[in-house]
Order: C-alpha cells, then sequence, then structure tokens
C-alpha cells in the first residue's frame, strides 16, 4: 500500500511513511471491510463517516511539516487511523469527535495498539479543543463549509491547518497563521464527509 499508493504518488516524507507501514489498517474498517483495507479509497466505518483514502492520509499529514515535539488537534477521530499516523510522528494528539460510538470505539483499538500519547474528547469539533491549546498544528478530516475561526486561532504563531473545505466542491487547504494573519493555499479537490455542527 504505502509503496504503490503512497511513495508512488510523490510522499516523501520519512516519518509519514514509516507510520503507514507500521499501522495495521485492517484493524481500523468493519470486519466486512477488511478484503479492501489496503486499497487506495475511502471506506465506510458507520455512523455515516469514512476512513480516508491512504494516498490522501499521507498527502494531508506530509503538508503539515510535522515535527516530532509537535503538538497536534485532530478534528474527526473516526476510526482512529489518522489519529495514529499522527500519533506515531508527533509528542501529542488531541482529537475532538462529535459521535460517541466512534470515539469509544477508537479509544479502545488505539489503547489496546498503545498509544499513550493521544487525548481524547467528545464534542463539536467547529469549537476544537480549547482547554488544551494552542496547538503546532491542526488536522481536519470532515469538510466545513469554511474553516471555523476558533481552530485557526487555536493555532501557535507560524502553525499550520490543514482542512478540506467546501460543500458541493471541496478543495483542500493549508492554512500558516503568521502573527494575527491566517494565510491560506488550496492544495487540490477532494471529497469527504461534511464536518458536523452541533446546534
Amino acid at each position: 500500500m504505502v509503496s504503490a499508493q503512497v511513495e508512488f504518488r510523490g510522499v516523501r516524507d520519512e516519518c509519514v511513511l514509516a507510520a503507514m507501514r507500521k499501522i495495521p489498517r485492517h484493524l481500523f474498517v468493519p470486519a466486512r471491510q477488511r478484503i479492501h483495507a489496503y486499497r487506495d479509497e475511502p471506506l465506510s466505518i458507520g455512523e455515516g463517516q469514512t476512513i480516508s483514502q491512504p494516498y490522501i492520509v499521507a498527502y494531508m499529514t506530509e503538508a503539515l511539516a510535522l515535527k516530532s515535539t509537535d503538538r497536534v488537534l485532530e478534528i474527526g477521530t473516526g476510526s482512529g487511523y489518522q489519529t495514529a499516523v499522527l500519533a506515531e510522528i508527533v509528542r501529542e494528539v488531541n482529537t475532538v469527535e462529535v459521535l460517541e460510538r466512534l470515539s469509544r470505539k477508537a479509544q479502545a483499538l488505539l489503547h489496546e495498539l498503545g498509544y499513550g500519547n493521544i487525548s481524547f474528547h467528545i464534542g463539536d469539533g467547529n469549537s476544537g479543543w480549547p482547554n488544551h491549546h494552542p496547538y503546532d498544528a491542526v488536522l481536519v478530516t470532515a469538510a466545513p463549509e469554511k474553516i471555523p475561526p476558533a481552530l485557526q486561532h487555536q493555532l501557535k504563531p507560524e502553525g499550520r491547518l490543514i482542512a478540506p473545505v467546501g460543500v458541493l466542491h471541496q478543495e483542500l487547504v493549508l492554512v500558516r497563521r503568521e502573527g494575527d494573519r491566517f494565510i491560506s493555499k488550496s492544495l487540490l479537490p477532494v471529497r469527504f464527509v461534511p464536518l458536523v455542527k452541533i446546534h
């Protein structure tokens, strides 16, 4: 999977590649989907949510230019696969999931796999996790109509945020904080499930 779908398409960050070689992706998908776990496609994980295709997981992670000392906020724990990739690379992952059943399942699996550098929160990802900010990076795994201001303001100076943005037409957007300014760059067209918002 890593050589044919990720390296072949241009991902070069050795930490990202090593993490994805190590993590057993099939454990993060429902049993009926495991035969497809290593294909380069998103898969349903229930609750109307998906696990992103391997290439997109790698691309988004590499785009954040993560360091081993970073503290990262993930919006959308989902299956926990992206969470595990981050946890292999950085010092601390804080992950938020609005759907309690998905969060509990991911927590159990990630604990079983031995990850001790992940904190979990069940709540509205649009609000981020202000109790633990600021963050070196924020990674959003579902698409808001526009980037929630709370997520940008929880970044450290020079912090980076990556998110799929849009409704019918979505783009992957990379944001860098420079003081009180946020510089955005569109990277590529994508298709993600919408970011759930609690009203």
